[in-house]
């Protein structure tokens, strides 16, 4: 197991009510239930920081992708998404 440490905040009401309201409708800690907020959310901006890192470097290499180009591959996932589900 991960070596554990605390973590004092402070929690405007309405977070804290709700924290609360999680916690006890699943039957975890406020802890428990902030500990898995925090992680998801230092998690995806982790992720976005990476992402944002990797697009610096290829921007310095010049591996870029014309705007265009970047939207009709868009346009033509969401269409086969969107008739997939038709």
């Amino acid at each position: 197991m991960a070596a554990r440490s605390s973590l004092t905040i402070e929690l405007n009401q309405d977070i804290e009510a709700k924290l609360s309201e999680l916690a006890e409708a699943t039957q975890r800690s406020r802890g428990e239930v902030a500990n898995a907020a925090l992680t998801l959310y230092v998690e995806r901006e982790f992720r976005t920081i990476e992402a944002i890192r990797q697009g610096l470097v290829d921007l310095e290499k010049g591996d870029l992708v014309d705007h265009e180009d970047a939207m009709s591959e868009l346009d033509a996932v969401i269409e086969a998404a969107e008739a997939a589900r038709l």
